[in-house]
């Protein structure tokens, strides 16, 4: 199982696209759970997750957010900034299943 968190500044953007990372998971039969946030009490929710998805109007919080989530044991990737647009759920996902793979070979 995936657990993911994506997080944009006020939670608009982060939750549509869970919305649809979630169903292009189920497209490819994988098991996944994913929610979004705002950064406003992050901290508290990264024990919940095994990757954090940072969009990418936050890079220049990127290094703190990394920072936060290594701390909570959570992977982290930034967003680019084309994964609002058409089909950039598969490439959330990609990065997902990426983190998840580098994870595993460090450990």
């Amino acid at each position: 199982m995936h657990r993911v968190l994506v997080v944009c500044g006020a939670g608009a953007s982060s939750t549509f696209l869970a919305h649809r990372l979630r169903a292009a998971a189920r497209g490819r039969g994988i098991d996944i759970t994913v929610a979004a946030s705002s950064t406003e009490g992050l901290a508290q929710r990264l024990g919940e997750v095994d990757v954090l998805l940072v969009g990418s109007h936050l890079a220049a919080q990127f290094d703190e957010l990394t920072r936060l989530a290594d701390a909570a044991g959570a992977r982290s990737a930034l967003l680019p900034d084309t994964v609002f647009g058409a089909r950039g759920e598969e490439a959330a996902l990609d990065l997902v299943l990426g983190s998840d793979a580098e994870r595993t070979t460090s450990a």
